[in-house]
């Protein structure tokens, strides 16, 4: 894969919760170290619990490491808030706003006028399939409409860097097929960075450049793996025996930390070690 310079680095994190009522501490995170390339499509996968959440909270500015730190174009900021656009689990459309005003929520906040805010979103609602919906109510929309709307959202903040966290993980398996194929077909024309979050291993290696994989509790990467199948992408890639090698190798380590939710391998694997 071509060389790319590097949008996201996250140096040696880990996050450690005090326990409620004199409980004993809870470490989610320990020596997370992760980097993503600019216009990048990054997986990272893991058992329940594991982490994940933490990290993209982190990633996000909401909430402080323990230790560590995450880079942006290679600077440590002053705030994380707001510099990535972030899309957790569930699709989070208010429900006394229409379709539109949801998309255009995110513009509103950072001071664009409700007018220009409308039109920058319209002219993105056929591509992203919500022509004709604009007037709707979330009550109304469909799983995928949904999260549809939600993406479109996180899009049109504006930010390089976008954090989807199982933003499929809700949808029946056709719905979720559909939009696997949109996201990859929406990210190849404008070639956003995206860091994404799934149970799913085939979607992942579906999605992804690269994909990164985390043990069980207390979260550490043990395994990176390049993504090394052609562009564009469609189903009929799920069936080459390169792919099939793909996800059985990241399957290993997955079985791993379910058996021993405790492992983390043989130590966090460096960026780009492939191990």
């Amino acid at each position: 894969m071509q060389a790319t310079a590097t949008k996201l680095t996250v140096d040696g994190l880990s996050k450690t919760y005090r326990g409620a009522g004199g409980g004993g501490n809870v470490t989610a995170l320990r020596d997370v170290s992760i980097e993503i390339g600019e216009g990048e499509f990054v997986s990272i996968v893991g058992p329940s619990g594991c982490g994940k959440s933490t990290l993209f909270n982190i990633i996000a500015g909401l909430v402080a490491p323990s230790s560590g730190r995450v880079l942006l174009d290679g600077d440590q900021p002053d705030d994380l808030l707001g510099r990535v656009g972030y899309m957790p689990q569930r699709d989070m459309l208010m429900p006394w706003r229409t379709v539109l005003d949801n998309t255009t929520l995110g513009l509103e906040l950072n001071g664009v006028r409700k007018k220009k805010a409308h039109q920058q979103a319209l002219a993105e609602f056929e591509r992203f399939g919500l022509a004709g919906f604009e007037k709707q109510w979330p009550a109304k929309l469909s799983g995928g409409m949904k999260q549809r709307a939600a993406l479109l959202r996180t899009f049109l903040a504006g930010r390089e860097l976008m954090l989807l966290d199982e933003p499929f993980g809700a949808l029946d398996a056709l719905t979720r097929a559909e939009m696997q194929q949109w996201l990859l077909d929406v990210w190849q024309e404008d070639r956003k960075t995206i860091l994404f979050v799934t149970h799913d291993v085939e979607e992942a290696v579906y999605l992804s450049d690269r994909v990164y994989v985390m043990s069980g509790r207390p979260g550490g990467i043990s395994l990176d793996v390049e993504v090394d199948l052609p562009r564009p992408r469609r189903a009929e890639v799920t069936m080459d025996p390169a792919f099939l090698d793909l996800k059985q190798k990241l399957l290993k380590p997955l079985e791993a930390a379910v058996a021993d939710p405790g492992r983390i391998g043989d130590g966090p694997a460096a960026p780009g070690s492939n191990r």
